[in-house]
């Protein structure tokens, strides 16, 4: 599977971590995150994540920021685009079942490592359920 993977200065670690662990798994990663020791501002490596989905030039995305929330507000303002933040292995599979999320947001600063790789194998694994989910998925865009 090909997975687009970002982060900011809060996410380096992790998103090596997650990257080595895709990567072991089989997975295609294209990494667009952040790698240097100053500052950044997520949204510079969010939106890219976000259109790699939505242009399906990834299948998913993972994004990565100190609490997860900035990451998954500036992806979700891509049309199409489903950001979840997942900080339990139990949240990241409703994501995908119930809300079809096509990218997971971490929140870095909150979950252990081992916590994190569990949630995005299981981020991964889960798939849409459709039926009356389907139906609520389609009026979460906007056409204003």
């Amino acid at each position: 599977m090909k997975i687009a993977i970002g982060n900011d200065h809060a996410g380096i670690e992790v998103k090596q971590t997650i990257e080595d662990h895709l990567r072991k798994k089989g997975h295609d990663v294209i990494n667009i995150g952040y790698d240097g020791k100053e500052s950044v501002d997520y949204p510079d490596f969010v939106h890219p994540v976000a259109k790699e989905v939505k242009e399906k030039k990834a299948v998913i995305g993972v994004i990565i920021c100190g609490s997860g929330n900035g990451a998954a507000m500036t992806a979700n303002k891509h049309q199409g685009i489903r950001a979840a933040i997942c900080w339990s292995e139990e949240i990241a599979s409703l994501a995908r079942e119930h809300n079809n999320a096509n990218i997971v947001s971490i929140p870095s600063r909150f979950l252990k490592k081992e916590e994190i790789i569990k949630i995005i194998d299981v981020f991964i694994a889960k798939e849409f359920e459709g039926g009356r989910h389907e139906r609520r998925i389609k009026k979460i865009d906007m056409n204003d």
